[in-house]
């Protein structure tokens, strides 16, 4: 829906207002002109007539002479009455066309004889009309310049709105010590508003430092008893005589602790500025890294008809953080294997840093699939299995700046999509 400005709608408005009083007036005005013509007509000839009538009854060999624009009909002896005059009823009629011009008409009985006294006031219509025209001209020159200064005045009175309402569109969630102003011409309502709106902006960026701190202490106080943990796991399997089933136990201890190391520093990363990430990012190679992954999670399709397919990666070199590569390319192939039960998942990389995985699913709809990976990628879904969840890596993924897509294949399974490169173009 396309929406229109403040200042638009209140032009609109004022102009249509002043539009439909400008009707009002001018139809008021023509309708008093009309009443006040009828009766300066009716005075005129019923004056004219009654004069007329005493001259005759004083001297009954007075007769009417008619003039250019009075003429008296009815009159013994005088012009035939004209069959549209004589279809009149008594009283006075105005407008009435004759030979081209308008008249206005009286018409009275006297003595048992009609008499129609007649006005030509073509003229005086003519007058009318082009005073009509004129008055309505200006009022419509009028409206528009009215229109214009209006458009002008709210322009000035809407502009520091507008300029606050620009200010809140720029503001960005991943920065800190945003601020919006208003100039001295703002309104106190303005004033309160942009008051309201930084008191917000800072108490959401201490809320933010908070939290960034809170898991930046959780996390570094994490590592400590997880590294114990696996050190002492790697240790223990390295003893020879160690039963198997204490082995199995040891090394599914280790693959744990390994996960935990693996979430703290995706919580610590998310706890650092993304301007920040700059500096610990390193330089490797993408194409060597991927098959090292793929390598490690090989031993989580042992128990299932699964087979990991890579073909010939082309060379791709990235600067990022290197353990996050890690933890992010591994979860998305360790959520692959867990939601697909036969068949081959495809890893592959393009020369940009895009790294493409596709599963072949384990019966489910591709609806079902779309809605799961469109649910949790919003951050509204848990984590199914192992892992950090594909709701952490969509946060880490818009943390970073890359690019995550997740989309069903037909008739089954899921092709995701894994932008690296996409910070840097």
């Amino acid at each position: 829906m396309r929406r229109t400005g403040l200042r638009l709608r209140i032009t609109l408005l004022v102009v249509a207002y002043m539009l439909l009083l400008s009707l009002a007036v001018v139809y008021h005005g023509n309708v008093v002109n009309e009443r006040a013509e009828k009766l300066v007509w009716s005075s005129l000839l019923q004056s004219e007539l009654e004069h007329y009538l005493r001259r005759r009854a004083e001297d009954p060999g007075y007769h009417w002479r008619d003039t250019a624009d009075v003429a008296l009909y009815g009159e013994p002896g005088g012009a035939a009455t004209p069959a549209k005059l004589a279809r009149l009823q008594p009283g006075l009629h105005d407008e009435i066309h004759i030979d081209g011009g308008q008249r206005v008409v009286l018409v009275r009985d006297v003595d048992g004889r009609r008499l129609v006294l007649t006005l030509d006031i073509t003229e005086f219509e003519d007058e009318e009309r082009h005073l009509t025209t004129l008055m309505v001209g200006s009022a419509l020159g009028g409206l528009a310049l009215s229109g214009l200064l209006i458009a002008w005045g709210l322009r000035r009175l809407v502009k520091p709105l507008a300029d606050l309402a620009r200010d809140i569109a720029a503001l960005r969630p991943d920065r800190g010590g945003q601020r919006v102003s208003v100039g001295r011409r703002a309104s106190s309502e303005l004033v309160v508003i942009s008051d309201a709106v930084n008191d917000y902006l800072a108490r959401n960026e201490r809320f933010v430092e908070r939290e960034r701190a809170f898991i930046d202490s959780s996390s570094h106080e994490l590592r400590t008893p997880v590294a114990v943990i696996a050190g002492a796991s790697e240790l223990a399997l390295g003893q020879p005589g160690t039963p198997d089933a204490v082995r199995k136990q040891l090394s599914r201890i280790l693959r744990t602790a390994r996960g935990v190391e693996q979430l703290i520093s995706l919580l610590l990363v998310l706890a650092k500025d993304p301007q920040r990430l700059a500096q610990v990012s390193d330089h490797f190679r993408l194409d060597q890294l991927l098959p090292e992954i793929v390598d490690d999670h090989r031993h989580l399709c042992a128990d299932k008809d699964l087979a990991l397919d890579m073909p010939p990666l082309p060379a791709c070199e990235l600067l990022a953080p290197l353990a996050i590569v890690q933890a992010a390319i591994g979860n998305l192939l360790r959520n692959a294997i867990e939601n697909s039960d036969r068949g081959t998942i495809s890893i592959a990389l393009e020369p940009a840093g895009v790294v493409v995985i596709e599963d072949p699913g384990h019966g489910m709809s591709p609806e079902e699939i779309s809605a799961i990976y469109a649910k949790v990628a919003r951050g509204g879904g848990g984590r199914d299995g192992g892992g950090i969840g594909l709701d952490l890596i969509a946060r880490l993924c818009e943390h970073l700046g890359w690019r995550l897509e997740i989309e069903p294949r037909t008739p089954r399974g899921t092709r995701v999509t894994l932008d690296l490169g996409a910070a840097l173009a």
